[in-house]
């Protein structure tokens, strides 16, 4: 064969390889491509979950720390002038004796807690500030701390004629005003702090009786109107635990019921299919149908209570319970078929084949899905708007049947609360709860479900 034949024969072979080369850098090219799109999607949705996250954790941490005043307070009998508490006597009438009990107690809620705190901020105040106002002094204390104070004597009435260390919160709008939340080159009418309480506030923070302390009463207190700084998530956090424990106690086993019976032992027919149809349409309902739906029949049909935690709960259980569904389905129809052909191989019936073969292997998937449905149901606000859990509760509910409000719907009252400089970092510090409880919840379900996989 001449060079002239193999040049010619060779030269096919080289074109295929080289096309075949070619297509191959382009695969590889678009694989590469496409990693990299990839990777950037990953870290656009990581990136936008961390700026979420931080400004979450930036605006919300500071209200962790609130100024407080650490005041010393003389309880001095001259001002509380309301005798010992009286004492049940041998032969005394329960009613008598709890007659004069409240008597006494209706004397030690006139007493002027207010001139004692008065004089106990006059007495920390530098000499140039000798003269402020009564009116000013008190501002800087914030209103629901007088309370404290009589709390505190009417539940150790020793303490009176004494002296004793108090930390008490400093008003909000004290508080707006050390942590720069208030521009204070503004002009003084639109300032929410006198001129006299801008003096008294900066004064005592210099001289440390006003500090940045640990605010715990975020965590146990109720929500207040009339004195903001003491304003707190408890009565929120027990209803949405109690709502969660009524949505896993109901959504949960009936769900988990409903997609098993779908999935393993209902006939196929246009009943079926039209049940499977509705699900999956009632799983893209707008929340707040739900709300409607429950403020027809649980309050005005059922005459259940007003904002409480079990009609909540109920509302939310209804709109969950697709979703449980629809992921459970999903679960059982993952498990592979060999399983089932086995277990009724060997002579279980359908039901020993679902309950004792099936059943295990789908818990984790199962727990996935109850993740999944509670996370939902913890953080929705609309439907619980319209059975009127967005009333001010001032009370930490006892039992799912009283008044009570939510986390989202306390996050909704606080944004739009015209305090904003002071309820905004309030606002984010709920919000930073609220994760906090549904982390604690999904870790739970996690755990259960790593555990239930090392036994299988």
């Amino acid at each position: 064969m001449s060079a002239t034949d193999t040049m010619s024969a060779s030269t096919p072979i080289d074109s295929q390889l080289n096309a075949v080369r070619a297509g191959l850098k382009r695969r590889h090219a678009q694989e590469r491509r496409f990693q990299v799109l990839g990777l950037a999607a990953i870290f656009a949705a990581l990136t936008m979950v961390a700026v979420l996250f931080g400004s979450v954790l930036f605006k919300g941490l500071p209200a962790f720390w609130q100024s407080t005043l650490h005041l010393e307070i003389s309880l001095t009998a001259d001002v509380i002038d309301v005798g010992p508490p009286p004492v049940q006597k041998a032969d005394q009438n329960p009613a008598e004796f709890e007659a004069e009990l409240t008597d006494w107690r209706r004397a030690l809620a006139r007493v002027s807690w207010n001139k004692i705190l008065e004089k106990a901020v006059r007495g920390v105040l530098p000499a140039d500030l000798a003269d402020a106002k009564a009116r000013d002094i008190i501002g800087i204390v914030a209103s629901g701390e007088r309370y404290t104070l009589r709390d505190m004597v009417l539940e150790d009435p020793s303490l009176i004629g004494q002296k004793i260390d108090v930390d008490l919160l400093a008003d909000a709008n004290v508080d707006n005003w050390l942590k720069g939340n208030i521009d204070r080159s503004l002009g003084q009418s639109r300032q929410q702090l006198s001129a006299g309480e801008q003096e008294i506030a900066d004064a005592l923070a210099e001289k440390g009786v006003i500090t940045q302390s640990f605010n715990s009463g975020i965590f146990f207190n109720v929500d207040s109107r009339s004195s903001p700084a003491s304003a707190g998530l408890a009565g929120a956090f027990m209803g949405s635990l109690y709502m969660m424990l009524v949505v896993i106690m109901l959504a949960v086993p009936i769900g988990v019921a409903s997609a098993i019976y779908l999935e393993e032992f209902a006939p196929t027919n246009r009943f079926t299919d039209f049940i499977e149809v509705n699900i999956n349409n009632l799983a893209a309902v707008p929340s707040i149908v739900f709300g409607l739906l429950g403020a027809s029949i649980f309050i005005n049909w059922m005459h259940l209570p007003l904002s409480a935690p079990l009609v909540g709960g109920l509302v939310l259980t209804l709109m969950t319970l697709p979703t449980i569904i629809i992921a459970t389905r999903g679960t059982l129809r993952a498990i592979p078929p060999s399983i089932r052909e086995a277990a009724l191989g060997l002579g279980a019936s359908r039901t020993q084949m679902v309950f004792h073969h099936v059943l295990p292997l789908a818990i984790p998937g199962i727990l996935t899905a109850t993740i999944i449905g509670v996370a939902q149901a913890l953080g929705e606000t609309a439907p619980l708007l319209l059975i009127g859990m967005n009333a001010f509760v001032a009370s930490v509910p006892s039992s799912p049947m009283d008044q009570a409000t939510a986390l989202p719907v306390q996050i909704y009252l606080w944004q739009g609360n015209e305090n904003f400089n002071f309820f905004e970092a309030r606002t984010n510090a709920a919000i930073i709860v609220l994760l906090g409880l549904m982390i604690s919840l999904n870790a739970i379900a996690i755990l259960l479900r790593q555990r239930i996989e090392r036994r299988w």
